[in-house]
């Protein structure tokens, strides 16, 4: 397991940090990526109820991953704090990825705990779902 912090210099919010994590694209890993998400989102203020939304969407999206990703590979975490907002990329190296179904449940109860929800296929063999929450933002009931 790796991590990485970084802080960049960012003119119109300030000072943004990013946070990297590469751990084993396996299930067993899934707590510490929960872990991650709770104390970054403690970090920006974010209450309880929006820190529980973030551990449950990243662990859904991170299952919605696990389960097209190539034994062997890393799954990848990257946490981007700026403001008032945190961005949340997970990756995984997959065989002949496709986007994950927008109808499905599962993607409904990403779209539910998270502000922004999409999914990127920049390449054949890569798969990524990125959420956005921003602290303060009332979910619909």
């Amino acid at each position: 397991m790796t991590e990485e912090t970084e802080t960049r210099a960012d003119g119109v919010n300030g000072i943004r940090d990013v946070v990297s994590i590469r751990l084993p694209a396996a299930s067993a890993y899934l707590s510490v990526l929960r872990t991650a998400t709770a104390g970054l989102a403690a970090r920006l203020d974010f209450t309880l109820d929006e820190i529980e939304d973030l551990r449950i969407a990243v662990d859904e999206a991170c299952a919605m991953l696990l389960g097209q990703a190539v034994p062997g590979t890393d799954l990848v975490a990257e946490f981007e704090l700026s403001g008032q907002e945190m961005q949340v990329r997970v990756e995984v190296s997959t065989v002949g990825s496709t986007a994950p179904k927008r109808d499905d449940f599962a993607w409904m109860v990403l779209t539910a705990l998270a502000d922004d929800v999409d999914a990127v296929t920049d390449s054949s063999d890569r798969m990524a779902i990125v959420l956005r929450k921003r602290r303060g933002v009332a979910r619909p009931l």
